[in-house]
């Protein structure tokens, strides 16, 4: 199996290479960059391993693009994913420069060491311990775009249908424990439009703060109400939770608001539907201004990600566990599994780093990771690749 490993560059190098790309994905377009250096970096070293590279470029965003990469012919067969993309950076907050890839006290330190593109770099590795002719199914290794803001490479996957595989390990960071369930994510963004009036007299205007205190009583209510009705104790946090997360409203003290906005944030459980749970905030919210003279407007700040979740007795699951030790957990973040599961496949998500210094300055990875984790990704190549006739199927 490891008679390939020599036809790439050092693993720590190409983490290096891939962290030296900027590729920050943000709402501000002044900030936004385009990944598609990183994923022709990575095309660069799977193509002369014979993967067929494909860079796809995203619908609205043509800057950017989907990277998959498919070993070996057939279907079913497993799917290593990570996003090409990174958050922004604090400038002046890290102590070396974020896209230096600095190795410093056994970790790597740079912007995406650790979300993701480190596990993106091992992974690569993993797959040149094998040639097309070892597998019976394929091995098709994914790169996303635009995952930090609003997932436009995932859904682009979805939309168009692939890819067709069995399984899939999508590398977030989960110091290297295997997830098989995360809450999915809806933020709507509320509008109460009243009356400017001098303070003086109330019955000069229609005070829109009052409006929308009207309104997050109404939410309290939907967040107790989904509190009780909804539980799954593999989660920590085991029930849906709405958040009130930012509000604006008024100009002066002596004026009565006309405007107030409001953000909110839930996240909930698989099996849930982001379509029943907008549809339910536009109800509480509309109910509790019926009658009056407020006008509401409310809309979504982003489509909305899935929950996911896989059965713990997937073969994808099982066989994590027995390489790690650990129990197939969940986790309240989300990530693109829910887009994998879409598309049919058993999907964890398990990758080398660690998520509390994600989004950090100082990102790092452990770099005593990096072997275990190309060993461990090699294994799950073998079982699920070369000997899929032990996998059971859907």
């Amino acid at each position: 199996m490891k008679g390939f490993v020599n036809r790439l560059p050092d693993p720590v190098a190409m983490m290096q290479s891939l962290i030296a790309l900027p590729s920050i994905s943000s709402a501000q377009p002044s900030i936004d960059q385009s990944n598609r250096a990183v994923a022709e970096q990575l095309a660069t070293w799977l193509q002369p391993l014979g993967f067929r590279c494909e860079l796809l470029p995203l619908p609205r965003q043509p800057d950017k693009c989907n990277l998959v990469a498919t070993l070996g012919q057939g279907s079913g067969g497993l799917v290593l994913a990570g996003h090409l993309d990174t958050v922004p950076y604090d400038e002046g907050a890290w102590n070396s420069d974020p896209f230096n890839g600095t190795v410093r006290d056994g970790r790597l330190y740079g912007l995406g060491s650790t979300d993701m593109k480190g596990f993106l770099a091992l992974a690569a590795t993993a797959a040149a311990r094998f040639q097309a002719g070892q597998l019976r199914e394929p091995l098709i290794l994914i790169g996303t775009a635009d995952e930090e803001t609003g997932m436009e490479g995932a859904q682009m996957l979805l939309e168009t249908g692939r890819p067709k595989a069995r399984h899939a390990v999508i590398g977030e960071p989960t110091g290297m424990r295997p997830i098989r369930a995360h809450k999915g994510i809806l933020m709507e963004a509320i509008r109460i439009n009243g009356r400017a009036g001098h303070s003086s007299n109330p019955a000069l205007g229609t005070n829109a703060i009052e409006g929308m205190a009207r309104v997050i009583e109404a939410l309290r209510g939907l967040q107790n109400e989904l509190r009780e009705t909804f539980n799954d104790p593999v989660f920590a946090v085991n029930h849906p939770t709405l958040n009130v997360g930012h509000i604006c409203g008024g100009d002066a003290p002596n004026r009565i608001p006309a405007l107030c906005d409001l953000h909110i944030d839930l996240r909930f459980l698989p099996g849930m539907s982001i379509e029943d749970l907008r549809e339910r905030i536009h109800r509480a919210a509309q109910t509790a201004v019926d009658g009056t003279d407020y006008g509401l407007d409310v809309h979504p700040l982003f489509d909305g990600t899935p929950a996911h979740g896989c059965d713990a007795a997937a073969a994808i699951c099982r066989a994590a566990e027995q390489l790690t030790g650990h129990n197939a957990g969940a986790v309240d973040f989300a990530t693109e599994a829910g887009y994998f599961g879409a598309l049919g496949m058993d999907t964890i998500i398990m990758g080398p780093g660690d998520i509390d210094c994600a989004h950090q300055p100082d990102e790092y990875l452990r770099l005593d990771r990096v072997e275990p984790t190309i060993d461990q990704l090699a294994r799950l190549i073998q079982r699920f690749c070369v000997e899929p006739q032990t996998a059971s199927p859907h």
